[in-house]
């Protein structure tokens, strides 16, 4: 009993996820109710209070559970790209550490239609006056961001910390707009026969970037 209890309550705090996740991604943080959250997941408010406890709460647990898988393969690659480049008594590639930042990102939008909603949730928190959720967002962001930093530091040493960073950031702002062009609504507005499948996009991105990186000012 204790045990279906326990799936039981399981499945509601998915739910609970999956619904927020799907509202903010179409309303946006500030314009999704609680209660349009729990008329999508089909539980009442006590459910959402006792599984977070509050709004706030239950976007973090949206972004976490999201961003801690994405992250964790980003590091594991990103160790490899150095072990491997120790192992060669060379700097690591500034266009392998790219590729290891930014190609889990369009795979996992591909995984789920859930990841899809993540991926729209997170391009609309770029733009939104309202930023909840970019802060939170952020928060999960920083330790892999500053690993990301690190490492491309040791991949191009001849550029200062400051050239770097606001490259990185150029970066970031490219990577989110090919999101959004990867998304079925920006697909039809793409040049006729442009290729706009996931790979292609990854392939361009990271050719554009990597030049834009390695750049002598």
């Amino acid at each position: 009993m204790n045990k279906r209890k326990s799936l039981i309550r399981t499945d509601t705090k998915h739910s609970i996820m999956d619904a927020a996740e799907y509202m903010f991604a179409r309303n946006g943080y500030k314009g999704t109710s609680l209660r349009a959250i729990t008329g999508r997941a089909g539980v009442n408010l006590a459910a959402v209070n006792y599984h977070f406890g509050s709004k706030k709460v239950l976007l973090e647990a949206v972004l976490l559970r999201r961003i801690q898988p994405l992250n964790l393969e980003r590091r594991r690659r990103f160790e490899e790209i150095r072990d491997n480049a120790r192992k060669l008594r060379k700097k690591p590639e500034a266009e392998l550490i790219l590729k290891a930042f930014i190609e889990p990102v369009f795979y996992f939008g591909e995984s789920d239609p859930g990841s899809k909603d993540f991926i729209t949730l997170i391009g609309r928190a770029i733009v939104d006056p309202d930023d909840t959720v970019r802060k939170v967002f952020h928060k999960f962001m920083r330790s892999i961001f500053e690993l990301l930093f690190k490492m491309m530091s040791e991949a191009l040493p001849g550029l200062s910390r400051d050239v770097i960073f606001w490259r990185l950031h150029f970066t970031i702002g490219a990577m989110a707009h090919a999101m959004r062009i990867c998304s079925p609504d920006m697909k039809e507005l793409a040049h006729s026969g442009t290729a706009t499948d996931t790979s292609a996009v990854i392939e361009h991105l990271i050719r554009f970037v990597s030049k834009g990186m390695k750049a002598r000012r």
